[in-house]
């Protein structure tokens, strides 16, 4: 159970545990060496190297542990066969080059379509180094392929004790400008992660796409069935739709908001020198760019406090008071970002493996197939008790 409201002896209750199993289908739990074995193989396979291979697996583990579906090993492999390395959009083994740059809490890179998971995790602790040292650092990237969820490494770095922030431009325009019909933004996710375990027992996450769904979510809901929300998605015409099956572009959300949200990615791409969003992960015989910019930004609490707390509280019992405020009477049952992905990690900890339902076991089986590996048999992997 999550904690995060106050008594008044200052310990916390959770009046609310967020239950997210009457909202699942029923899950079969695998082990965490069966998963990383078959996607490691996989990358590998692809010409990846042990090394990209296993941070491939790592990132896919971590998003599974959080209950990210939409950006789990499937969504990884299906981004890497239609984008990455089979069409060149990703380049198996190649080095990370660091630019000259006169600022000391600073990197720039190029990454030359190396494998986003890879450069993302040596990113955030190039950040977490440069923070320790000035306070903050950042480390600016371009030619990427795309990281997946932002969430992960946000979070990776607050687990450390650091406040993390990262967006990139997403792999492919999918996402039409508001009031428009044709697709020329990416899904441009923005992630916020903040060291709050210590107050309230867990790390705050603020992270989405700045498309109502992202397109992870739409094949999700195409592979079950379900329809999306109203003002999700378009079809090829450019009107509204709700059918999975039929959409083939998204729309921002809250209107404008939104749009103006997923241009700041396209303008933070463009100062690193990125592409043209509608040439993004599209093969191209000219002199244009086809490739994602990451940016990664780490702060040390530190460097943010200055130490004048009300009533004698330090730092982390200044957080803890500020969120107890928010969630005042009439709050209660309000959710904090990051608290359902804090709670399915803990059921993820509970069933002691991995939750997969029976569609993605039938998925996972294929990219076995295709990399020569054994099936997964579903009927020797336990399902997640009731």
């Amino acid at each position: 159970m999550l904690h995060f409201l106050l008594h008044n002896d200052n310990s916390f209750f959770n009046p609310y545990p967020i239950s997210l199993k009457h909202m699942s289908q029923p899950y079969h739990i695998i082990d965490r060496q069966t998963h990383d074995s078959l996607v490691s193989a996989a990358y590998k396979f692809r010409g990846y190297t042990d090394e990209e291979a296993q941070y491939g697996a790592k990132f896919a583990a971590l998003a599974a542990t959080h209950g990210i579906r939409t950006h789990n090993a499937l969504k990884a492999l299906h981004l890497d066969h239609l984008v990455g390395s089979v069409t060149g959009g990703c380049v198996p083994g190649v080095e990370i080059e660091k630019k000259a740059v006169r600022f000391k809490g600073s990197e720039t890179w190029n990454a030359h379509k190396k494998l986003g998971q890879a450069v993302a995790y040596k990113a955030m602790d190039t950040c977490m180094q440069l923070a320790e040292e000035y306070g903050i650092g950042q480390v600016a990237v371009d030619n990427t392929f795309h990281y997946l969820w932002g969430g992960g490494y946000a979070l990776y770095a607050a687990q450390k004790g650091y406040i993390a922030y990262t967006n990139c431009t997403a792999t492919l325009a999918e996402v039409v400008p508001f009031g428009g019909k044709t697709p020329t933004l990416g899904t441009n996710p923005h992630t916020w992660a903040f060291p709050t375990s210590s107050a309230i027992g867990f790390d705050i996450l603020v992270d989405w796409a700045t498309s109502v769904v992202a397109m992870g979510r739409v094949q999700q809901f195409a592979r079950e069935g379900n329809p999306l929300p109203p003002n999700a998605a378009v079809d090829a015409d450019g009107n509204p739709t709700t059918n999975a099956s039929m959409a083939k572009a998204l729309m921002p959300f809250g209107a404008h908001k939104g749009y103006g949200l997923g241009l700041i990615n396209e303008l933070v791409g463009a100062f690193i020198g990125g592409s043209l969003p509608t040439l993004r992960g599209r093969h191209m015989d000219d002199d244009e760019k086809q490739t994602t910019c990451f940016y990664f930004q780490v702060i040390h609490p530190d460097a943010l406090s200055c130490g004048d707390f009300a009533q004698n509280r330090d730092q982390v019992a200044n957080i803890k008071s500020v969120i107890a405020d928010i969630l005042a009477p009439g709050n209660e049952s309000c959710l904090l970002p990051g608290q359902m992905e804090a709670e399915f990690a803990l059921r993820t900890k509970s069933a002691g493996g991995l939750l997969f339902t029976a569609k993605e076991v039938d998925a996972f089986n294929e990219i076995a197939d295709e990399c020569g590996q054994p099936q997964w048999n579903s009927s020797t992997f336990p399902m997640e008790s009731s």
